[in-house]
C-alpha cells in the first residue's frame, strides 16, 4: 500500500527541499563485496545466484526506514512493503521487468521468484508492483566483469537501483562489484552506507 505523506512531517524535510527539483538528484556508490558465501549456498542448494542476491538486497533494505519512502513526481510517498525488481529474458529474446515482493523467508521468496520470472518470460509482460510497494531495481550483466556502473537520471523513476556484473575469483574467494544509485531526497550517504554494510552481512549469514 502507498500513501502520500507531508515531507515536512518527516526526517527528510530538508532533503526534500534541497534535492527534489535538483538537475541531478541521484547519487551512486560503487562497492566490491565478498559473495563467497552466496556462491556456496547457491551451489549446495541449487538456488539461482541472482535470486539470492535479490533476497539479500531486500533483507539489507528492510530495517532501514528511508527505503519505505520515495519521491514520486512532486509527492513523497510512504510504503508498507518492499519489492525487488529483476530483469527477465523472455521467449522472444528481449527483456521484461519482474517485481518480486520481499519476504524474510528465503524459501517463500524463491518460490515467488521462480513462479513470476517464469510467467513474465512466457507472457512477455512486465510484472509491476510499484503502486503497492517501494521497488528496488536491479540489473545483472552476468557475462561482463565491470568495475562500476552509473545509472541514468530519467526524471521518471526515482527508485533505488543496483547494477552488477560477473563476479571475480581471487585465490579462494569470490568478489562482486556493484553500483547502488539512490535519490538524495529518499536517503543520505549514511543510509546508503548502512544498506551496503547490511548487504554484506546478509550474504555472510546466508
Amino acid at each position: 500500500m502507498a500513501r502520500e505523506i507531508n515531507p515536512m512531517d518527516t526526517t527528510r524535510a530538508r532533503a526534500y527541499e534541497l534535492w527534489l527539483n535538483a538537475p541531478n538528484p541521484m547519487v551512486t556508490f560503487i562497492k566490491t563485496i565478498d559473495v563467497t558465501r552466496l556462491i556456496k549456498v547457491s551451489r549446495k542448494r541449487g538456488l539461482k545466484f541472482n535470486m539470492l542476491m535479490d533476497w539479500c538486497i531486500g533483507k539489507a533494505a528492510a530495517p532501514i526506514k528511508e527505503f519505505y519512502i520515495l519521491p514520486v513526481g512532486d509527492k513523497l510517498m510512504q510504503y508498507d512493503s518492499l519489492a525487488v525488481n529483476t530483469i527477465v529474458l523472455n521467449t522472444t529474446g528481449e527483456v521484461n521487468s519482474c517485481d518480486i515482493l520481499f519476504t524474510h523467508n528465503l524459501d517463500d521468496y524463491n518460490r515467488e521468484y521462480l513462479k513470476y520470472t517464469a510467467e513474465v518470460a512466457q507472457t512477455c509482460k512486465d510484472r509491476d508492483l510499484s503502486t503497492h510497494c517501494m521497488v528496488i531495481g536491479t540489473s545483472a550483466i552476468i557475462n561482463t566483469e565491470i568495475d562500476g556502473a552509473v545509472g541514468m537520471n530519467s526524471g521518471i523513476f526515482n527508485n533505488p537501483f543496483i547494477i552488477w556484473g560477473k563476479y571475480k575469483k581471487k585465490f579462494f574467494r569470490y568478489y562482486l562489484t556493484l553500483s547502488f544509485q539512490f535519490h538524495h531526497t529518499q536517503m543520505d550517504g549514511a543510509h546508503a552506507g548502512r544498506f551496503l554494510a547490511n548487504l554484506q552481512d546478509a550474504i555472510n549469514k546466508l
